[in-house]
C-alpha cells in the first residue's frame, strides 16, 4: 500500500481515539496557535485501537532481533506493552521513570528491578506515543547505552517534528507537521474563531472553557 495512503489510515485511527483534534483553534505550549492538536493522553484510551497500532509497530520491526521494549510514561507504556505482545520474539516489556533533576532538566531512570535485563547486551526497541522534540527518546537512548544495551530502533505513533531524527531506525505511523501561527498572524483569530479552552496548553488559560478569539 502507498505510504501516504497508509499514513492517512493511521491518522484516521488516531482521530477515532479522540487524540487527534482538527478544524478547531488551539493554543500550544509555545503560545503559538494551530488548527490541529494531538492530545497524547487520549491516544491509548481505546484498547482495541492501541492493540492494533501496537501490531503495526511490531510488524515493522518483526525482522529485528528485539530482547526488550523500553518506554516511559503511561500512554507510551500501554502502547509498548502491545508492541511486546505482538512482536514474534515476545520481548520483555520494561519502562523508565521520567523526572526533573535539581536543575530542572528532564531525565529518565530505570527502576532497580529492571536492571537485571541489561545483562548480556540486550537489543532494545524504544517505543514512544507522541514524539515532539525527541528529548524523552534521547534520554532513553542514553539510558540504554549507559546500561550496556543496544538500540535496535524507535517506534512511535506520531512524529510531530520531522527535523527530529536519530541514527537508529525510526518508524512513525504518522509523520505529520501542522502549521502554527503567532497570535497576530493567526487566520483563526482573524475569522473570530473561539479558542478551544478545554485542550489549551499555552500560558495563562482563561477560566471559561472557550473564549472569543479577540479576548486573548
Amino acid at each position: 500500500m502507498d505510504a501516504e495512503i497508509l499514513e492517512r489510515i493511521n491518522r484516521g485511527i488516531i482521530l477515532r481515539t479522540g487524540a487527534y483534534l482538527t478544524n478547531d483553534h488551539f493554543v500550544l505550549p509555545s503560545g503559538r496557535h494551530a488548527q490541529e492538536y494531538v492530545e497524547k493522553a487520549l491516544a491509548t484510551t481505546e484498547p482495541a485501537f492501541t492493540e492494533g497500532l501496537g501490531d503495526v509497530i511490531a510488524k515493522h520491526f518483526a525482522e529485528e532481533p528485539i530482547d526488550l521494549i523500553l518506554t516511559t510514561g503511561y500512554g507510551a507504556s500501554l502502547l509498548g506493552h502491545c508492541v511486546a505482545r505482538a512482536h514474534p520474539l515476545r520481548p520483555r516489556f520494561i519502562y523508565a521513570n521520567k523526572q526533573r533533576n535539581d536543575s530542572g532538566v528532564s531525565q529518565v531512570t530505570l527502576p532497580r528491578e529492571f536492571r537485571q535485563y541489561f545483562v548480556g547486551n540486550p537489543r532494545v526497541l524504544i517505543v514512544e506515543d507522541i514524539m515532539t522534540t525527541g528529548e524523552t527518546v534521547k534520554g532513553l537512548i542514553k539510558l540504554v547505552k549507559l546500561l550496556g544495551g543496544t538500540v535496535s530502533g524507535i517506534g512511535t505513533l506520531w512524529r510531530r517534528m520531522r527535523k527530529v531524527n536519530f541514527k537508529f531506525p525510526l518508524f512513525a505511523l504518522v509523520d505529520r507537521e501542522f502549521p502554527t501561527y503567532t497570535p497576530k498572524d493567526c487566520p483563526m483569530c482573524r475569522r473570530g474563531m473561539p479558542i478551544n479552552q478545554e485542550f489549551r496548553t499555552g500560558p495563562s488559560p482563561q477560566k471559561s472553557r472557550r473564549v472569543r478569539a479577540g479576548a486573548h
